[in-house]
């Protein structure tokens, strides 16, 4: 099994950002809008205007990771898992909580949280997991809703038309993609017939108006709906102006929970376990799995951290095998005794259980976030110097195998 080995020396920086710009970039990747209801993510310390010149990354908030980043000379530690997780009263150091928080801000190190919102992101948790794998052609194993849309349809005469695409989408309609003011127009004639109140500003009161207008069609996040309006209002000529907004159909989006991918050559059960152990950091636990060892396995659904909630969407993948982590006796052995009895008799049972220590199963990650995090800086003329935490932050620290001579019970036996 390997171990996790150091970060590459990056070359130094040679324009500092704020812990406010990294923030930024980090929530571009990660929107904390798509972390769990009950999931707690963003910044825990740390003043925005302060510099950042150097990130550490780790799976655990925990005090060797913050020696290490007080070592380092860190400026901001970015974990995967909350340090406040539940609410607490007080952050004296009395509590080893306290006592961690108190540290990190004495020595001016800020702290930044993503968790569920980066287990199901593009180039999170789970995309990292299954492309260190060998996985190809991924999808989401629970695709996430994409993001509800409206469609913003307003009549403005046609000589304003691009003005007014160019409010829509200074507040936030029209980006589609990486394709930003996508608008679509279409001509027609308005008739309206302003009151003696109205002050109209095209036409006269009581007199019919006849006026060639565009009609201009937009998209835009729901939770954007009251700013697009507001900017059409205050770019439309009109006192009234005509539109609508449409509610669009929902459906699936490309992120989510999970990814289930091919190998690009079949392997057995058990050469796959040999190939999760040899990618993976190495922990007490090792790889476990469930099923034959010479099962053949070529689909391969995974989700990085605790995954046993899962088993019924993995088996809607029609995975072969499942790669995860803190896999519980009663749910594993329920799974596998039901897909042998599907199986009525056939030579393979899938899907089988692959099983990595929960700190293995996330680790991966921060690589791609390292990555990630100094290409979107570059982009907009800043660096910082990076480094992953080699720490095995895993809970466990030893394992004892059975001695070979124990008598152990026979294969299908429940004592």
């Amino acid at each position: 099994m390997s171990q996790p080995t150091p970060s590459t020396p990056p070359t130094p920086p040679s324009a500092h950002a704020t812990l406010a710009d990294v923030v930024g970039v980090l929530e571009r990747r990660y929107p904390p809008r798509t972390a769990e209801s009950w999931d707690r993510v963003g910044l825990v310390t740390g003043d925005p205007a302060q510099p950042v010149r150097r990130v550490l990354f780790a799976v655990d908030p925990l005090a060797a990771v913050v020696d290490e980043a007080l070592d380092w000379g860190a400026d901001l530690v970015v974990v995967h898992h909350p340090l406040l997780l539940r609410g607490v009263h007080s952050v004296a150091a009395t509590s080893a909580k306290g006592a961690l928080l108190h540290r990190l801000i004495r020595g001016g190190v800020a702290l930044y949280t993503a968790h569920t919102n980066a287990d199901a992101a593009a180039g999170g948790v789970a995309d990292e997991l299954a492309r260190l794998v060998g996985l190809a052609d991924l999808r989401p194993l629970v695709p996430a809703p994409a993001e509800p849309l409206d469609k913003h349809v307003v009549f403005v005469p046609a000589g304003d038309a691009e003005r007014l695409v160019d409010a829509l989408a200074a507040a936030g309609a029209g980006a589609i993609g990486e394709y930003s003011r996508c608008a679509w127009t279409s001509t027609g004639e308005g008739t309206f017939t302003p009151s003696d109140a109205a002050t109209p500003a095209i036409g006269r009161a009581g007199e019919a108006s006849r006026v060639v207008e565009a009609r201009v069609e937009m998209v835009a996040p729901r939770r954007l709906r009251t700013a697009v309006v507001a900017a059409m209002r205050a770019a439309h000529p009109y006192e009234e102006p005509a539109f609508d907004v449409l509610e669009l159909a929902t459906w699936d989006g490309p992120t989510g929970t999970g990814r289930v991918g091919h190998l690009a050559e079949p392997l057995t059960l058990h050469a796959f376990a040999e190939r999760v152990a040899a990618a993976l950091p190495a922990t007490a636990q090792g790889i476990r799995y469930a099923g034959p060892p010479e099962a053949t396995v070529r689909t391969v659904a995974v989700v990085g951290g605790s995954g046993d909630s899962l088993f019924d969407d993995v088996r809607s993948s029609g995975a072969d095998a499942y790669l995860t982590a803190d896999l519980r006796h009663h749910p594993a052995s329920e799974l596998r005794e039901r897909a042998e009895f599907e199986a009525r008799g056939a030579a393979a049972s899938p899907p089988y259980l692959v099983d990595a220590a929960h700190f293995a199963s996330e680790w991966p990650w921060l690589r791609g976030a390292e990555r990630d995090l100094r290409a979107d800086l570059a982009a907009r003329g800043t660096t910082v110097e990076t480094r992953v935490s080699t720490l095995r932050t895993d809970p466990w620290t030893g394992r004892v195998p059975a001695p070979s001579s124990t008598t152990a019970p026979s294969e299908g036996h429940h004592p």
